[in-house]
């Protein structure tokens, strides 16, 4: 049976570790609502962007030549590139195991064919890492500013693998954020790009050559894609860890009373024992 001393230094243990536990929620709370804010404001761009993209591919439908763009050619799926977003620190919850989980049934389901995983994420990268040893650090710490300008970067390193037939398919594997208690694991291909052959009812005039334009969006939605991905990812990450904090939290609460229960009856078990040992004594020397 555990001493007053043990007890008194596990419920001072759990304490400290209460305390942290509700800073990292608080910090995580702080950051989900700004978070949430450039999702819901990144959200309406992207969809613009794929309504352009709609109208401008059912302008050059019957146009020759415009299946033949680099980042529309369909080849046979025998190099496969998958993006895989997990964050780079853990106490998440489910988080970061639910990627992984669905990142490696993504290589079961495709037995004989190469995929390389480049992780966007420490998390991920550790895990492929140790098993496979075919991710890189190129893209690593991109959650913590969630710049524009990587999701770029990311987006120029996928096309131009693509282009250059390094790869045949591009598919990107993400949390989507739905709200602080749910989150969407999501998996879209990236590349090749569908055209969709559907016109809207209204009709556009276009200044440049519409085929001019496909060739300026094609790219841009890559990296639209990618940026949005990251955003509702890092919002997603923050809402998992502000849940798996704060349940963390209630759990301390309900330790520290468990112990405390438990410290009180040894207490009492030893103010007990001296009483009868002092009242054993007296009546010995009776």
């Amino acid at each position: 049976m555990p001493s007053l001393i043990d007890l008194r230094r596990r419920i001072r243990s759990v304490k400290n570790t209460q305390q942290i536990t509700k800073a990292m929620k608080m910090v995580s709370a702080a950051k989900l609502r700004r978070a949430q804010d450039r999702v819901i404001s990144a959200r309406p761009y992207a969809a613009s962007l794929r309504e352009m993209l709609s109208s401008v591919t059912a302008a050059v439908a019957g146009i020759e030549g415009v299946k033949e763009h680099p980042l529309l050619a369909r080849r046979k799926e025998e190099r496969v590139l998958l993006l895989l977003l997990t964050s780079d620190r853990g106490l998440a919850g489910a988080f970061n195991s639910n990627l992984i989980r669905a990142a490696q049934q993504f290589l079961d389901e495709r037995p004989g064919i190469s995929v390389h995983i480049e992780a966007l994420g420490r998390k991920g990268r550790d895990y492929f890492r140790r098993r496979h040893g075919a991710t890189s650090d190129q893209f690593l710490g991109i959650f913590n500013k969630t710049l524009y300008s990587d999701a770029v970067a990311v987006a120029g390193s996928v096309v131009s693998r693509y282009q250059a037939a390094e790869t045949d398919a591009a598919y990107l594997l993400f949390n989507e954020f739905r709200s602080v208690l749910s989150q969407k694991l999501t998996l879209t291909r990236l590349l090749p790009l569908e055209l969709r052959q559907e016109s809207d009812s209204v009709e556009y005039i276009f200044e440049q050559p519409p085929q001019q334009l496909l060739g300026v969006l094609l790219p841009r939605y890559v990296e639209i894609q990618i940026y949005q991905a990251v955003l509702e990812s890092s919002a997603a990450e923050h809402a998992a860890r502000m849940t798996a904090m704060e349940a963390a939290t209630n759990n301390a609460v309900d330790v520290i009373d468990r112990l405390t229960l438990h410290m009180n009856r040894v207490r009492q078990a030893s103010i007990t024992k001296e009483i009868i040992e002092i009242v054993s004594g007296a009546a010995a020397l009776e």
